[in-house]
C-alpha cells in the first residue's frame, strides 16, 4: 500500500511546536504510522462524535491525541495534537 501524504495545518504546526520533547518523539514516530496505516492499533484511530464521521482521533500517548481528515486521495489533513479533552476542541 502506497503511504499517504501528510499535511500539516498551520494550528497543528504550532501545536506540535509546543509540545514537550519527550511527546514530539513520540509524535514522530505515530505520524510514520499514520502515513502507513491509519488503522493501526497502537493509534486507537476512532471517528469523532459529533463530525460526520469526518474527523478521527489517535493516540500519541495516553494523555496526548491527534485529529485528522481524510483529504483528497491519498492525503491526510493533520488538525490538532494536544492534551485529551483540548485537543477535541475545534481549531
Amino acid at each position: 500500500m502506497k503511504p499517504f501524504i501528510l499535511i500539516k495545518t498551520d494550528f497543528f504546526i504550532a501545536q506540535e511546536n509546543k509540545l514537550p520533547d519527550q511527546v514530539f518523539t513520540q509524535l514522530i514516530k505515530i505520524l510514520e504510522l499514520l502515513a502507513t496505516n491509519p488503522k493501526h492499533p497502537s493509534l486507537k484511530t476512532h471517528k469523532v462524535e459529533g463530525t460526520g464521521g469526518k474527523i478521527f482521533e489517535g493516540h500519541v500517548n495516553k494523555q496526548y491525541r491527534l485529529t485528522w481528515m481524510y483529504f483528497g486521495s491519498g492525503k491526510i489533513l493533520l488538525r490538532n495534537v494536544d492534551n485529551h479533552d483540548a485537543c477535541l476542541d475545534k481549531p
